[in-house]
């Protein structure tokens, strides 16, 4: 069985649902047991809730989702910076 820290650490895997079954299996016993970490994940499970419905019922700001779109689809080095020449270039001038 994992001791507190290990199982805290865990928490936000566990509450998304992507622990490993095992994993899962071993973290439920732990909460089964510790009152502590039991209380440590009722808070997050909720807090977790509390901001899920305050999301949902906020209006997106105008022009946030073409700003969104904007970043996921430019092309990564179109915007970067310019690469510097090489030193050979540089050489030949």
């Amino acid at each position: 069985m994992p001791d507190c820290n290990e199982t805290l650490r865990e928490l936000y895997t566990f509450l998304d649902d992507e622990l490993p079954a095992t994993a899962r299996t071993v973290v439920d016993s732990h909460l089964d047991g510790c009152l502590d970490c039991l209380q440590a994940f009722d808070f997050y499970a909720e807090l977790r809730t509390v901001i899920a419905a305050k999301c949902r019922s906020d209006e997106m700001p105008p022009g946030l989702m073409a700003k969104i779109e904007a970043c996921f689809g430019q092309d990564p080095g179109a915007a970067g910076p310019s690469t510097p020449a090489s030193p050979a270039a540089a050489d030949d001038g």
